[in-house]
């Protein structure tokens, strides 16, 4: 059989292409990319409050002391006959002005933002005679869980909270170690579990705070009349003033 001898030129570049790794396929591109966003933006904040003044506000120029009161759940809206329902401001219908400034917004929904009150402070602060080292805040239920909020949020702000049948965040307990708290709750709360409380207050012992907690063995959701109509309550309260944290 004869054979037709492969040419020199031919049989050299088949050596090589034989040889030669084969060049490396370009990698398919991403269909998704992972990308970043960031940019400061402003919003309006709005909130309808009640005031409550001392009786002897106008009567001299003095610096008084401030409660924030944080409603619950059932007052949210845009009715502020609500906020009257329970808590200070309803003692303020029936028993008159206390020896400090309570004010008492309105959640327009569910939940506190803890910026727009936050916002609603520094105005506060501006257009009364707050002493800024007497802020209070407290709240009940929805209230409580924004007294917890926007406490971890700015604990600088305040000289003392009381939270009742709310609940937090344990990993904030480090912002709150050092902040005066007196925490409420019904051992029988069918709405907010106790132990949402106990939480809080083991994370602040953990943290080095020695936080007040009182249980009512006999309540349900309603640990706050017992709390609020308390005087030792508010002498507790009156009696803290904010330091440098």
């Amino acid at each position: 059989m004869n054979t037709h001898p492969i040419p020199l030129a031919a049989s050299l570049w088949l050596a090589l292409n034989l040889t030669m790794p084969t060049e490396a396929q370009p990698a398919a591109a991403p269909t998704q990319q992972a990308k970043t966003f960031e940019q400061k933006i402003t919003t309006t904040a709005k909130l309808n409050y009640l005031l409550s003044l001392p009786t002897d506000y106008g009567k001299s120029r003095k610096a008084w002391p401030l409660v924030l009161f944080l409603h619950g759940a059932g007052e949210s809206g845009s009715d502020l006959e609500k906020v009257k329902v329970h808590g200070p401001p309803k003692l303020v219908e029936t028993k008159g002005p206390f020896p400090f400034i309570l004010v008492s917004p309105q959640s327009p929904g569910r939940g506190w933002n803890p910026d727009v009150l936050n916002a609603l402070l520094d105005t506060l602060l501006k257009q009364y005679r707050a002493d800024k080292d007497r802020v209070y805040l407290t709240g009940l239920s929805m209230g409580g869980y924004g007294t917890w909020a926007l406490a971890a949020a700015h604990p600088e702000r305040f000289a003392a909270i009381a939270p009742i049948c709310g609940g937090g965040n344990p990993a904030d307990a480090k912002k709150l170690a050092q902040l005066p708290t007196w925490v409420f709750h019904g051992a029988k709360d069918p709405t907010v579990p106790l132990k949402r409380s106990e939480e809080m207050v083991e994370a602040l012992k953990a943290a080095g705070g020695n936080p007040k907690f009182t249980v009512y063995p006999d309540a349900g959701h309603d640990s706050w009349t017992a709390t609020y109509e308390n005087p030792e309550f508010y002498t507790w309260l009156l009696a803290q003033k904010r330091t440098r944290r």
